[in-house]
């Protein structure tokens, strides 16, 4: 068997694996692996502003394609700064690779130069890390990151390389070398009957498609189980965009922030509810004893120990979203299709009655106005990513999802800042499509440097920022007889223009502020030309109101409710 340079036999991994593109900060400890990259020239490698966006983006992309997003730091710092993109990839079930240089092994214990236990570190936040101190585990370690990352609930994995290590040879032949296999856990045949049993002796059942379903490449089961048996379907935040929320099954969004209000009320009328790769978040549940009230309820979970960890389940099913689904549906048609009844029609009521109001007028903007327009203007195919604070809130109660992986959040952990990485590793898994960031004022401050990376590579996207600190600049200008409207990052205005429009620059980028919900469209339109022309990040701020209201609650069945049913 040949000997060839470890980082090499890395690097043919990686594009054995499906990897085309990877995120990274490159420095000395990590250089061998930078060395075989670009000696083999395949794999495109983005250099960012800092490791957590590089987690970021790997995280994005990941989403994107269903395949494991990669990320490369140098020692020390570089994997320190990675640990909040591994949380949020743990806490949301994404598959991520992180790559960190080391110090030499010899070093190991001397606390040498940016020589830290990250092995340590990233435990609590990973599936699996781990170092490598013998350069024959090499390709072994990496095959099986992959599938541990794979497996099972997916989720981020870390190798630490020192750098003594990188630097040898190893005997291995990439032709005869492949992905280790996947194992899918099957539902038992006993437990898809009781679930089927359960479900038909139902009167007014409910499916709850949680993030598993679109992890699990799963939502054509769902919808045509839902179809032939005639339930209507639910989606946690996680599982939005597992079914179009215009199909007349949707029976909307049940939680205390991010909800629909016909969602709630369709779920306190059920009297069984199937959860499919669901957590049963707290933000989802509220109040438990009102959540679970006297329905029963079906848990299936490809994670044994999902199963229980918020409440004991009537039925619990450890499985493949996917298979438990096609299982399901088959005993199902030995039984013959259900015709739509009393319970659909009842949801599609509700549905068509308990809306939230979105068509307001007034200046300043009220968020949910934003929502209807983007809602109208861009299509189902638009890929979108957003992160946390009141406009997620807004955007769950607001915003709809048409298709799976097509609306990126980041739902347990909600980092800051996540929204810009994110669309570029949206961007770079598909070039072809209009991804659009939506993101608050204060997110925008962190990680917006990546901006930087957009604009050297040429990722073009479009950042929708709903501005709610407008009327403080405004009352700052008034108290102190005057003030310099322009943000810390150096984004400047030219006010040759309206008053209410207002052009600015940023990191090589362009954007426009709009404080008339009238310009809204408008401002859409010239981003999406902007966008191309420029194949740049395009920025549109919305300036909204100061102290806007979301509906909330801490029960589902007691939800403050702002404005009244249109």
């Amino acid at each position: 068997m040949p000997k060839i340079p470890v980082m090499q036999a890395v690097v043919e991994i990686l594009k054995s694996e499906g990897i085309d593109t990877v995120f990274g900060c490159p420095g000395a400890a990590i250089l061998p692996l930078y060395k075989a990259m670009e000696q083999d020239g395949s794999i495109e490698h983005l250099i960012v502003r800092h490791e957590e966006g590089a987690t970021h983006m790997a995280d994005g992309w990941s989403r994107t394609t269903g395949n494991v997003g990669v990320a490369i730091g140098t020692s020390g710092p570089a994997g320190t700064n990675m640990i909040t993109g591994l949380y949020t990839a743990q806490a949301d079930s994404v598959p991520i690779l992180c790559i960190t240089g080391q110090a030499a092994v010899s070093k190991l214990h001397q606390e040498a130069f940016q020589a830290v236990d990250i092995v340590s570190i990233a435990a609590p936040v990973t599936k699996w890390a781990v170092q490598v101190k013998e350069a024959a585990q090499m390709p072994w370690i990496f095959r099986e990151a992959f599938r541990i990352a794979r497996s099972g609930r997916p989720g981020p994995v870390l190798i630490d390389l020192p750098i003594d290590v990188q630097k040898q040879e190893i005997e291995w032949d990439p032709t005869i070398d492949e992905p280790l296999p996947v194992q899918k856990s099957v539902p038992s045949d006993a437990r898809v009957e009781r679930a089927l049993e359960m479900l038909l002796a139902a009167e007014r059942p409910l499916l709850l498609a949680g993030g598993g379903v679109i992890l699990g490449e799963a939502s054509a089961e769902l919808l045509e189980l839902a179809e032939y048996l005639q339930i209507p379907i639910q989606a946690t935040l996680m599982g939005k965009g597992a079914i179009d929320e215009d199909h007349p099954l949707y029976a909307g969004m049940t939680g205390i922030q991010t909800s629909q209000r016909y969602g709630n009320a369709s779920f306190l009328e059920s009297d069984l509810v199937l959860a499919l790769g669901a957590r049963f978040g707290d933000r989802h549940t509220g109040d438990l004893a009102t959540y679970r009230g006297s329905r029963k309820f079906i848990h299936v979970d490809v994670e044994p120990t999902q199963i229980g960890k918020v409440f004991g389940p009537d039925l619990g099913i450890v499985a493949d979203t996917k298979l438990f689904l096609k299982a399901l549906l088959d005993k199902a048609k030995q039984q013959g299709p259900r015709a739509a009844g009393a319970w659909v029609d009842r949801c599609q009521e509700l549905k068509r009655t308990l809306l939230r109001r979105e068509d307001f007028d007034t200046v300043p903007v009220k968020a949910p106005r934003v929502f209807k327009e983007i809602n109208e203007f861009y299509g189902p195919d638009t890929y979108f990513v957003t992160a946390i604070g009141l406009y997620q809130i807004w955007s769950g109660q607001h915003q709809k999802a048409h298709k799976p992986r097509h609306y990126q959040v980041c739902g347990q952990a909600g980092p800051l800042g996540w929204e810009i990485p994110a669309a570029i590793g949206v961007k770079k898994a598909r070039p072809d499509a209009e991804v659009v960031g939506i993101v608050g004022d204060y997110s925008f401050q962190f990680l917006v440097e990546e901006l930087a990376v957009g604009a050297q590579y040429d990722v073009p996207f479009v950042l929708i920022m709903l501005n709610n600190e407008y009327l403080g600049l405004i009352r700052m200008a008034e108290d102190h007889g005057g003030y310099d409207m322009k943000y810390e990052v150096d984004i400047h205005y030219d006010t040759t223009g309206s008053d209410n429009v207002k052009i600015m620059e940023a990191y090589g980028c362009s954007g426009i502020r709009v404080a008339d919900p009238g310009e809204i469209r408008s401002s859409l339109e010239w981003a999406r030309k902007e966008a191309d022309r420029t194949q740049r990040p395009v920025l549109v701020e919305i300036m909204i109101e100061r102290e806007g209201n979301t509906a909330n609650g801490t029960s589902i069945a007691a939800m403050r409710e702002y404005e009244p049913i249109p």
